[in-house]
């Protein structure tokens, strides 16, 4: 008798169980029922952990570097610019009210350079930081700066854009032929400069999209291994309540039957 009670009491537990894995959904409820199992769905949670973190990082990162080359077309148009009025100071046909009128030009443009140069993200931090570009990690062992810093993009051979744009004005409002002709060859350098380094942007930006779409692969295939693992197989579960359900019933109505006592067998 006290084995078919302790028989029956572990099919109860073992019904409990199901319906408790059914109604959560995960087959594991405690690690002491597969140590290897449980182990495995802990390294796989801190790595989706790690993975998160570093998507948020490409977001974050593609975000700037989505500014920072609407920055760059802008700092491109303004050298162009630039570059095109210091031309027409330099013809020969460009009297002196034409010339102040370039200087006052150019000196906004410079001033617009330095603003650009300035630009802050969405948190406030400096697009091209101020001193070494910043660095991300996007991956266990990929880390680098999606955007380079503002020393990178607006100096050339040791003079800020907005700096040559000015000494070109200046050039001009003093009829300066040589200073003109010195700038218009600065001012080519600083195009092909700010070229290179939009160029260089561009394959930041492609770099974190390839590593966007690998992260994104893993944690599908991360996802599919975790759920093999921990989440309970619906049809098997349900399959099991029912024939423990009827299994249990079956024992308690034969218990129940065998050890019940009539008057008579009590009398003899």
């Amino acid at each position: 008798m006290t084995r078919e009670i302790a028989r029956q009491q572990r099919l109860a537990d073992a019904l409990e169980r199901t319906q408790i894995q059914i109604s959560g959904g995960k087959k594991l409820l405690r690690m002491s029922d597969d140590p290897v199992a449980s182990r495995r769905i802990a390294t796989i949670g801190t790595t989706q952990a790690s993975m998160a973190a570093w998507s948020s990082n490409i977001n974050s990162a593609t975000a700037l570097v989505s500014q920072a080359d609407g920055v760059m077309k802008s700092v491109t148009n303004l050298m162009t610019r630039a570059r095109d009025l210091t031309l027409a100071a330099a013809s020969d046909t460009a009297n002196p009210a034409d010339r102040a009128t370039i200087a006052a030009e150019l000196g906004t443009i410079a001033e617009e350079l330095d603003a650009l140069a300035a630009t802050r993200d969405s948190n406030g931090d400096p697009v091209f930081a101020t001193g070494a570009a910043r660095v991300m990690r996007f991956d266990s062992d990929v880390s680098f700066a999606p955007v380079q810093s503002a020393a990178d993009v607006f100096v050339v051979g040791g003079n800020s854009l907005s700096t040559g744009v000015r000494d070109a004005a200046a050039a001009i409002s003093a009829g300066d032929k040589a200073g003109i002709n010195g700038a218009i060859d600065a001012m080519a350098t600083a195009i092909g400069h700010v070229a290179d380094e939009h160029a260089k942007l561009g394959l930041a930006g492609g770099r974190l999209d390839r590593i966007g779409d690998g992260l994104a692969s893993r944690a599908i295939t991360l996802k599919d291994e975790r759920s093999s693992v921990e989440d309970t197989d619906m049809n098997v579960a349900i399959a099991e309540l029912n024939a423990l359900d009827l299994t249990l019933g079956a024992a308690q109505a034969a218990f129940a039957k065998i050890n019940r006592q009539t008057l008579f067998d009590i009398l003899n």
